[in-house]
């Protein structure tokens, strides 16, 4: 019997010492490192704006019959890469949503489940309270009475607060886009592409806000012209001329508007070799895979990716109106695994 009680005694201090040494080691583990950029050699990137407002609305998705998160099926899937887009006051008088879809608090929601997710981070800022495209690009209407110089003063305070609030919670944005789909300027009427100078110093505040938080976040110029490359060497040429600094071009390609798939590859073939940027499809929906293909075979390895636009509902969504994956998604495995793109 003593032999016995000897036993338990000794196995029970075994356990708590094992314990012990378990907690012990995880409390000298180093934390995670918040704010640390991902550098993806090649992005296989989607933009799911969408999101919070279909969740909100009782949207479930499922891969394969089984329900999962929705950023986990895109990972799952071959992507690597998430687009947001935020708007200044989406609860103004004709904003984008009276909910607050897209603004900053529901952007601090969703770069936590992207960073937890270990994919990166795309921002876009629409510098607006609703859409900004080539067809409209509409001052927030906090500033709607601005001069030229409180323009571009609340263009760089609102880009660097906006970060700073991201990096408050560890969830800096590894890419930000100064605009959306900028060709035709932006903030209206006074950032028109009649006034050059003019947009190319909202730029370089935007992007002045954007390195005065961190400087490794490379800044994107979106343009919308994917098969269009006279307008976008003309835009591109003037914005460079006077001292726009930027990492990558961003094209839009939706062949409606952009022409034919040949006429986008004639397009970034062209951008890669004339600029020294890198080059980005920033949006798409149609052609998947051709858009793709496009992209990653394209020499010099100054493609960097693509991002699907919405791809959740919207234009041709991978997703049916149940929530279950389709064979629009179906593509996406044999893309990441051809052009070897990491997760």
């Amino acid at each position: 019997m003593k032999n016995k009680k000897s036993a338990r005694l000794l196995y029970t201090v075994c356990v708590l010492l094992c314990a012990f040494i378990i907690c012990t080691l995880s409390a000298l583990r180093p934390a995670p490192v918040k704010n640390a950029h991902v550098n993806f050699d090649k992005i296989l990137g989607a933009d799911i704006s969408f999101l919070p407002s279909l969740e909100d609305a009782g949207r479930k998705f499922y891969d394969n019959g089984v329900q999962k998160d929705m950023i986990q099926i895109l990972k799952d899937r071959g992507f690597n890469y998430i687009r947001l887009r935020i708007f200044n006051n989406p609860k103004a008088d004709s904003g984008y949503s009276k909910k607050g879809y897209c603004d900053l608090d529901n952007t601090l929601k969703m770069a936590l489940r992207i960073k937890a997710a270990g994919m990166g981070f795309l921002l876009d800022f629409h510098y607006s309270d609703n859409w900004a495209d080539p067809g409209k690009q509409h001052k927030p209407m906090a500033w709607k009475t601005a001069n030229y110089q409180q323009l571009q003063d609340s263009l760089r305070a609102f880009t660097k607060n906006t970060l700073l609030t991201l990096k408050k919670q560890g969830t800096l944005p590894d890419m930000v886009q100064v605009g959306n789909e900028i060709n035709h300027g932006m903030l209206w009427p006074d950032g028109g592409t009649k006034h050059l100078d003019t947009l190319a110093a909202f730029f370089k505040a935007g992007i002045e806000g954007v390195r005065s938080v961190d400087k490794s976040i490379k800044v994107m110029l979106h343009i919308a012209c994917g098969g269009e490359n006279a307008e976008s060497r003309y835009f591109l040429d003037n914005m460079i001329k006077r001292g726009v600094k930027f990492d990558i071009i961003g094209e839009s390609y939706y062949p409606r508007w952009h022409g034919t798939p040949d006429s986008l590859r004639n397009n970034l073939t062209d951008l890669t070799a004339r600029y020294k940027q890198d080059v980005i499809v920033a949006e798409y929906t149609q052609l998947k895979q051709q858009v793709n293909d496009i992209a990653f075979s394209l020499p010099g390895n100054k493609i960097k990716g693509t991002f699907i636009w919405e791809p959740i509902n919207t234009g041709e969504p991978t997703f049916d109106r149940d929530g279950k994956t389709n064979a629009f998604m179906d593509v996406y495995p044999g893309i990441s695994q051809k052009y070897n793109i990491l997760k």
